[in-house]
């Protein structure tokens, strides 16, 4: 992918995008296909999964056989090149020292950010979703409805390619006709899990994921995209026919050589640096935005990682789309005489009301499953299937002890075996060794399930970041200091949630084995996994109707900063049970045709 050196950066464009992945990829394609110069700086290295992805080794072929390391926090095969919960140049702290109000921060440094990393779960938002205080008179309600951002969501599935069926459900929004991929067929494991769970009134539907599951229909979807605009029409079209569908080969965490998944870096990036109208820094670690005396934001100040040298760059508009609490923390930081407490923070709500998703896990040995005949159960690189949440009337009618609901993800089968593969057998095996050995770990192999649940976080005060005084990154810029709060409603959710497990796994005729990832949870004896844990960062600069109570308009538009945009998942205003991604590209996607239009019209 050609990127350019910060020395080679021209010294004004129309717009700054900050971040490359999800928001700030989907802000520059919207902006380059329709005509607008824009500067893309990234504070990780270039990466190009089709030539850096790992995709057909085995783990006997990788370093250490892919296990865990310090550097690669998630296994060698991970995309994540440069990130994780730690990192060294770039520490964060805790205002305390209880581990369960502390936040875990996980950052992807590289092109294309967490979207080489997340699991492809793309989950509409619904109309509840949308005005939760309304509903249950807890959180707040977003400023606009589902009916406004619904044609955004087609939008955004149409250009990445999402896979699924529509099925009606209450609160789980269909897909307009004709935008989905087909749906693959599911697994024999979600199969006899869906048996299982529908008489305990728990639907289990196919999962709406962004990988292809047939290539794209780049004769006719670049004109659906972009009407009228046949300059953008040809580069699309030449950008969907270079993607090939899922051939069931490796997780798509590892990043995907063929561009069947969705990655900024194989989706976004291309066709919009084939416009001409894109350039990209990589290393650039931004500092500040800069504004003019007039207030308007003018451009930034960032460091050149590779020279250590303090860059600036000019922009009529700025749009910062870094990660939630990354976009946050730079405003904290571009302090100025007109903005004391951080930019565009008149309200005094930045880094306030912080989430996550609630998350629980529970793993279980199904004997039926034990012995299965070979087959082919790889997949498509992650769920085909998942249960929504059932018990929106119970809920509302106040049966259940908490407020907001969760969905189900589950998985089991053959993965490829690694490191892991036959631990905790001796329970089953009871020491068994040799030709014995091998038969039972080919007996229990593929009988092990594991579901988590991805539940719904209510903002709150407790929960929050600033600057700390005194602790400072690599580069000398102030890091991000946390406080974070789980009410009874998330910590009831969770204990439904490992309950419901029990009850599944019970129904199977299987053995509750106990929690799974016991390291992520906050103690012993809670189910909850710490915040930060699912990796859905969001809020910090909420959007709304009132100036006074927001950092943004519905338009991720900065109330005291008009050309200063936020697209990432800084001005979400909850955190619902659905995983966000598809989300921010849709906001993205609003936001930036409402910032072209404001520019058309000589705004800023």
């Amino acid at each position: 992918m050609p990127v350019i050196l910060a020395s080679q950066a021209r010294y004004e464009y129309d717009v700054i995008v900050v971040g490359s992945g999800a928001a700030g990829g989907q802000t520059a394609y919207t902006l380059t296909m329709e005509g607008a110069k824009v500067l893309m700086l990234e504070a990780g290295r270039d990466y190009d999964p089709v030539k850096e992805t790992p995709m057909f080794q085995t783990y006997g072929q990788a370093p250490l056989r892919g296990v865990t390391t310090p550097d690669k926090q998630n296994g060698f095969h991970d995309a994540t090149v440069d990130g994780g919960w730690t990192m060294k140049d770039e520490p964060y702290t805790q205002v305390s020292e209880d581990p369960a109000k502390q936040f875990e921060w996980w950052r992807a440094r590289m092109m294309g950010g967490r979207t080489n990393h997340w699991a492809r779960n793309s989950l509409r938002y619904g109309p509840y979703d949308l005005k939760p205080y309304s509903r249950d008179g807890l959180g707040f309600d977003w400023p606009f409805t589902y009916e406004e951002i619904a044609p955004y969501y087609d939008k955004a599935e149409m250009l990445v390619g999402v896979y699924g069926e529509n099925e009606g459900l209450e609160n789980t929004p269909d897909s307009s006709p004709g935008v989905l991929q087909p749906a693959p067929a599911p697994r024999a494991n979600e199969l006899f899990a869906k048996k299982h769970m529908a008489p305990m009134g728990i639907p289990v539907i196919p999962i709406h994921r962004a990988v292809l599951t047939r290539r794209l229909d780049h004769e006719n979807l670049p004109a659906k995209l972009h009407p009228g605009n046949p300059k953008a029409q040809r580069v699309l079209a030449k950008a969907m026919s270079e993607r090939a569908a899922c051939f069931f080969a490796t997780p798509c965490h590892r990043g995907c050589s063929i561009r069947a998944t969705y990655q900024s870096t194989t989706v976004h990036l291309p066709p919009a640096l084939d416009t001409g109208n894109l350039d990209i820094v990589p290393n650039a670690m931004v500092r500040e935005v800069t504004l003019d005396a007039k207030g308007l934001v003018n451009g930034v100040i960032y460091i050149d990682k590779v020279t250590g040298v303090e860059c600036r760059a000019k922009a009529r508009a700025v749009v910062l789309g870094a990660s939630s609490y990354e976009s946050v923390r730079l405003l904290l930081n571009s302090k100025s005489a007109r903005f004391p407490q951080g930019l565009a923070n008149s309200s005094g709500v930045l880094g306030r009301y912080i989430m996550d998703s609630v998350g629980a896990s529970m793993i279980g040995q199904i004997p039926l499953m034990e012995n299965l005949p070979l087959h082919n159960e790889d997949g498509a690189g992650g769920a085909h299937s998942y249960a929504p949440w059932w018990a929106y009337q119970d809920q509302l009618a106040g049966k259940l002890g908490f407020a907001r609901g969760y969905h189900i993800e589950f998985g089991g089968g053959r993965g490829m075996p690694g490191m892991g593969t036959g631990a905790g057998l001796d329970k089953f095996t009871r020491g068994s060794y040799g030709l014995q050995f091998k038969q039972d770990v080919r007996r229990y192999f593929g009988s092990f399930m594991n579901f988590s649940g991805r539940g719904e976080m209510i903002p709150n005060e407790g929960s929050y970041c600033t600057l700390d005084p005194v602790v400072k990154d690599k580069w000398g810029i102030p890091v991000l200091r946390f406080s974070w709060q789980w009410s009874e409603h998330e910590m009831r959710q969770a204990d439904h949630m490992a309950q419901t497990f029990r009850d599944i796994i019970t129904a199977m005729g299987g053995k509750v084995l106990g929690p799974s990832g016991s390291r992520r949870r906050i103690s012993e004896d809670q189910m909850i996994e710490k915040g930060g844990r699912v990796i859905h960062e969001l809020g910090g600069a909420r959007m709304g109707k009132d100036p006074l109570k927001s950092v943004t308009n519905q338009w991720c538009q900065t109330w005291d900063v008009p050309n200063l945009y936020l697209t990432d998942g800084a001005s979400f205003v909850s955190s619902p049970d659905k995983n966000p991604t598809v989300t921010i590209m849709a906001l993205a996607w609003r936001a930036a045709e409402h910032l072209l239009a404001e520019m058309k019209k000589g705004s800023f």
